[in-house]
């Protein structure tokens, strides 16, 4: 896969915005959220609406990673329509002949902002890494105001290096991670979604261990980043980001090691963040939202 925009031209500004969401985002439908519908509109569907360019974005709900793409396409456009959205359509592409299809193509070339759904991340580019759609997406999120969204699966398939599977509540042992090649419109980042709730502590450190120049980045559920220029991203949401950076370990076995054995890291700087904080990624450092700010 083509890493020359995000890595040849580090200096080039990228206009558009990636939200990548931790899963099971308040949508508004029902006394397990989160939250209820009254806050639906403070919410983090309502950032993305409004990063798209309001109400009357055009918006394509793509559930690729789903086993159930019709239900899961019906809840977004309800949710969407719960906002006041009226230009909201699901993009239902399940092979890669679809990934290829010119209708399919100017649908996203006619989008403010695509929003990948949940489900199972390696689906995503399988069918649609390496194909036109891609290159679309990557072109007009470099060079237009374009929202790429994504939850849970959505989310973790934005970066260059994607965790693919693995146990979040096995002991930190070599392998229980397993890493493959995502959409690449981030490189710098390694995203895990619903990191709290389950236990994904070990596979993300596994992953930083693997590639401890990259930034492995836990999001809670109801809780995402808003990323602009790839350099910086504010936290969103109700729940937690983790940080895991590792830039000044000083002891990593990873490579060292059998399978299943267990592993050992010192020194892992680990942040935690909550809505409205701030992180530079390129210079790895936290601007913290004021201890006196309204959100608080």
């Amino acid at each position: 896969m083509s890493t020359y925009f995000i890595k040849k031209n580090s200096m080039q500004i990228v206009r558009g915005t990636l939200i990548p969401i931790g899963g099971n985002e308040d949508k508004g439908n029902g006394e397990s959220e989160v939250h209820t519908l009254e806050f639906i509109d403070e919410g983090i569907l309502s950032r993305v609406v409004k990063e798209s360019g309001g109400k009357d974005a055009s918006i394509l709900i793509i559930p690729t990673a789903s086993r159930i793409p019709i239900e899961i396409g019906e809840n977004y456009l309800e949710a969407f329509k719960k906002l006041g959205c009226t230009q909201v359509q699901v993009l239902d592409i399940r092979s890669r002949e679809q990934s290829e299809d010119e209708k399919f193509i100017n649908m996203i070339k006619n989008a403010d902002c695509v929003m990948f759904s949940g489900g199972n991340q390696s689906k995503i580019t399988e069918i649609i890494g390496d194909s036109t759609i891609h290159s679309v997406l990557r072109e007009k999120y470099i060079n237009e105001n374009f929202v790429i969204a994504g939850t849970s699966a959505g989310a973790m398939c934005m970066s260059e290096e994607m965790i693919a599977g693995g146990s979040g509540t096995e002991v930190f042992r070599k392998g229980v991670v397993t890493m493959r090649k995502g959409m690449d419109l981030i490189s710098g980042l390694i995203i895990d979604s619903h990191f709290i709730r389950r236990g994904r502590f070990g596979r993300l450190v596994e992953s930083v261990a693997k590639f401890p120049n990259l930034l492995g980045v836990g999001l809670a559920e109801d809780t995402g980043l808003v990323i602009k220029n790839r350099n910086e991203f504010e936290v969103i949401g109700s729940g937690m980001v983790i940080v895991f950076d590792g830039s000044e370990i000083t002891h990593n076995n990873e490579e060292l090691l059998k399978e299943g054995t267990p592993m050992t890291i010192t020194n892992l700087i680990t942040q935690v963040l909550s809505n409205g904080d701030r992180y530079d990624i390129e210079n790895r450092i936290v601007n913290i939202l004021p201890i006196d700010s309204p959100f608080v």
